[in-house]
Formats: C-alpha cells, structure tokens, sequence
C-alpha cells in the first residue's frame, strides 16, 4: 500500500511540512493516502547521505552501474500494472499511453546501462609522455570524464515514468557516477512513490550505501529551492515550466557555488509549410498538425504551436481542412488544474489580441467536474507577429496558431524572430527544402532539433537524439536530456599528469583493461599504449 512518506536511506519518513493529495483530473476527486511534505531536516539528512554514497558510488565501474540499472527497469515492470493504473488516476492519460511511456522508461535505463558497461562514453584521452622532445619535453598528461556529486532531479508534470522518478535525468545521473535526490512531482505523487520505492529496494539489493537515492515530497516551492540551494548538490535536472525553471536556475547561480542546471522549460516548436508540400500534400499535413498539437491534450514540450503558411489558395483550403478537425473534437482533461487554468488564461489572452481570430474550437464540455480543455485553432499575420513577438509564447495545451506569412523575405524575417526552441519542422518537397536554405541556417541557430515531413511530438530515446535548444527552450543549449548524451550533463574531464599506473583510473592505465575506445595521440583506439610515443615539436 501507498504510505504517503518520503524515501530517505532507504525507508518510509514523514516529513513535516504539511500534507496534500494526489487528485484526478477528470473528476477533481482526490487520491488517498495524504502526502506529508519533506522538512529542511529531511532534506539535510538526504543531502548529507547522499555525500557520503558519492564516495563510493562515484567510483563503481561501469558494469555494476548498469546492473544497477537494469535492476531498476526489471523492478518497475514487476509493478506495471499496478504502476499504470496509478498513474492513469493521477493524470487522466490513456493507460496505452502510459504502458508505452513505462516501456520507454525501462528502455532507457537498459540503454544507460549498455552505454556504461561498454565504458567507452568517458572520453579517455591520453598523450603519453615525450622527454626527448625538443625544445621542452611533455608529461605524460591523460584525461577522462568524472561524476560532479550528488544531482537533484525534479520529476516532470506531463511525464509521470520517462521524465520523473525513474526517468532520463534519474538514469543519465545514475550512469554518469551521481547519487540522486529527487524531487517528485505533486501531481503524481503516488506514481513517484511506487517508482521510488523500486529504486530504493534496487540500491539495497545491489549493496549500494542507501544515501544513493532518496525520493522528496512537497506541493510547493520551498522544498525545491532548499534542494538546489543545499551545498552538497552539484547539478540540477529539471523539466518543467519557464517560471519555476527560471526560478531555479537564478537561485543555483546565486549560491556561494554556483552549480549547473540543466532545465527544459519553453518552446512553441515553430512548424513551416512550405509552397510545394502544401500544393500537393496539404490535407495529409493538416490531419498529422492536427493530430500532433492535440496529442496527450496539447502537453508535449514538443507540441507545434506555431504554424507558419503562406498566403495563396492551397493555405485556405489546408485551413479548411485543419478547422474540419477541430470542430469535429471534443474537451479532454489535462494534468493539473493549474495547468488547465493556465492554458486557459492564455487561450483568453489570444481571443481578446486584436491581431489574432479564432478560427475554429472544439466543442466544449457544459457540465462537470475536472481540469478540461478543448482544442483551439487561431490566425495571426506575420505583420502582426513581427509587431508584437510576445503573440509567440507557449500556451501548453491543444492550441496552435498560424501565421500567414506573405512572401520569402518576411518567412526568414518571422524565422530570425524566434526565441530558443526544442524543434523546428519544415514541411517541403526536395525542391522546397533545397530553396530554403538561408531559412535552415536560421533554423540551426534556433532549435535544438530540425525535423523534415515529420512532426515533433514523439522523441526517440537513441544515441543521436537532442532534446534540447537556446533559451528559453532551455537553460544550457550545449546539452540534451533526452538519449545517451545526456549522461555528459553530469560529469566533467579531470586531468592526471605524471601519475603512476597503479593509482591511474582503469580507463586511462597503458594496458587499457577495460578495453574502451580512447584518444591516444589524437588516433582513437582500443590498443594500449605503446612502450615509445612519437616524439613531436612543441607549441605553444
């Protein structure tokens, strides 16, 4: 059964802070058990055994990480069904969409644990010693990636499995070295517990000091500000809204030890047709822009809420069809009633603008309890979007806007305007897509990842992903939360000169035991080192 306690040292504690309850969006009724939020005792408690963990769990090698890992993912499919049906009360979404999101979430753990097992990620570099060279001779200088330290992670509103307790920043911390302490969601707070709670029975199982994880309650803001300014914490994993993102990151950079936070906030993943794929493919597009900007009500960080269209004839009949889909939908709940609030405020704000009509919505719902919104279609000219940029905000929810742009020139003027996305799509035949290549050179400096005929909504968890872009999308556009990269969030190179082989990490030591990829002399390769590296010239 569901306790309603925190996770520190691996047992159930009761925080003081005040209580509050897990509430289902399609009813309003509210979920037992009450949740006791963590004190600021609790929080030094984890914070201080997590430190202590560091030193041990900072050092394990790659193939007791990923055991680590995998027992993690294998634990929370035991508890699927159970974990599902939680999550469904906690947030309205479809339990298919769930079972697929805790499918991902233990697909990443398992990708994690590959990554770390391989050993390769850690960017061993070694430029062995060369005292004959003329006119200075060089030390024996090797470098490779080392964990920061405990991390704190704050569990997702829209992602209950793959962006919260178990989810890309937990895994990608874990992989890297980190002892976690996570923040969980109020939304969920039952999902978080039961996913908490297998992370804690994995740290035990695997003999891990118990400071490795702890899981932290609390329906405000008090909790997450002391956990980002505690001194013992060295990163921060958010996804959330650009507010509370801000927030934090303004208070992480106020401490005496500024540490990095890594927060995935805003983006209105701006969405181009071009001439030619509207001319021919205009209907199709239509029903997959519709299909997307409503996907999960609207609540993907990669929903595309900006839809740029030209103004000629095929642009009429693609908006036809597109407002045919919306009057046809009907009101769905979100995830919180705060988050419907908002989305509503903003729809609000859009239908009293001057510059922007509605041009469609969904029926609405008349009666009833619950967090419900409907999908809402609006027009604004790339005049009026040029004149007043703001029109370009997010609204998170299943609302887009189109933005009729009148001719080349004014798109790539609309395109320099954007703030820092996650995604920009273009829509294009490959004669469209060759035209445009000024707009794609905008594009590269704007979003984190550029799409071609496709739609944004869906991020596959690979190797090459970026789920990440400039500001406001989030804040460290060099980073990605989402596939392997992400482990680099938290890790930085540390440099050993002139040390002796014994006391040299595995991944650096000549015979290379580990059998890693590795950067000898500028030539990557699995050999160890050669008794005589060539002798160079120095420079400066």
């Amino acid at each position: 059964m569901l306790q309603g306690y925190s996770i520190i040292s691996g047992e159930s504690r009761r925080g003081s802070g005040g209580t509050f309850t897990g509430i289902d969006p399609a009813t309003g009724a509210h979920l037992a058990p009450e949740y006791h939020c963590a004190s600021l005792d609790d929080l030094n408690l984890a914070a201080d055994l997590a430190e202590e963990a560091f030193a041990m769990y900072g050092k394990l090698s790659g193939h007791e990480k990923a055991c680590f890992l995998r027992r993690i993912a294998t634990g929370i499919e035991s508890i699927a069904a159970e974990l599902v049906e939680r999550a469904h009360r906690e947030t309205a979404l479809p339990e298919a969409r769930l079972k697929g999101e805790l499918a991902r979430t233990v697909s990443q753990l398992r990708l994690f644990a590959a990554v770390v097992e391989e050993g390769s990620w850690v960017n061993a570099r070694i430029d062995p010693a060369e005292p004959e060279r003329k006119p200075l001779p060089r030390a024996d200088i090797r470098s490779v990636l080392r964990p920061l330290g405990p991390v704190a992670v704050f569990g997702s509103s829209n992602f209950p499995l793959a962006f919260s307790v178990a989810g890309g920043d937990t895994a990608s911390a874990f992989a890297a070295g980190n002892p976690v302490i996570m923040k969980a969601h109020p939304a969920h707070p039952g999902t978080s517990e039961l996913v908490g709670r297998v992370i804690s029975e994995s740290v035990r199982e695997s003999g891990f000091p118990a400071g490795t994880f702890a899981l932290l309650f609390g329906s405000g803001t008090e909790i997450g500000t002391a956990l980002v300014a505690h001194p013992v914490i060295k990163a921060v994993g958010f996804t959330g809204s650009l507010s509370a993102g801000t927030a934090l990151m303004r208070v992480a950079a106020s401490r005496p030890e500024p540490i990095p936070c890594f927060m995935e906030m805003s983006s209105a993943n701006p969405l181009i047709v071009l001439p030619e794929a509207l001319r021919t493919r205009g209907p199709q597009i239509a029903q997959g822009l519709f299909n997307s900007f409503t996907l999960g009500v609207g609540q993907f960080c990669t929903k595309p809420g900006l839809v740029y269209l030209p103004r000629n004839a095929d642009a009429e009949a693609f908006i036809t069809a597109l407002k045919s889909h919306v009057e046809q939908s009907s009101a769905s709940p979100m995830l919180t009633d705060t988050i419907c609030r908002n989305h509503h405020t903003g729809i609000a704000g859009r239908r009293a603008h001057e510059r922007v009509g509605l041009l469609a919505e969904g029926a609405a719902r008349e009666t009833g309890d619950g967090a419900y919104a409907t999908p809402a279609l609006f027009e604004v000219s790339g005049a009026g979007l040029l004149a007043e940029p703001e029109l370009a905000t997010e609204i998170f929810g299943p609302s887009t806007l189109i933005i009729r742009y009148t001719d080349k020139p004014e798109l790539l003027r609309l395109a320099q305007a954007l703030e820092g996305q996650l995604t920009a799509t273009l829509h294009g035949s490959n004669g469209d897509i060759t035209a445009h290549g000024d707009l794609i050179a905008i594009l590269e400096r704007k979003a984190g990842r550029l799409i071609v005929n496709g739609f944004p909504t869906g991020v596959e968890v690979c190797h090459a992903m970026v789920h990440g872009g400039p500001y406001p999308a989030t804040g460290e556009s060099r980073m990605t939360s989402v596939g392997t990269q992400a482990i680099y969030r938290f890790v930085r190179p540390v440099c050993f000169q002139d040390f002796p082989q014994a006391v040299l990490p595995d991944e650096l030591k000549d015979e290379n035991p580990l059998r890693i990829w590795r950067l000898i002399n500028g030539q990557f390769t699995r050999d160890a080192v050669r008794a005589e590296a060539p002798v160079t010239t120095a420079t400066a």
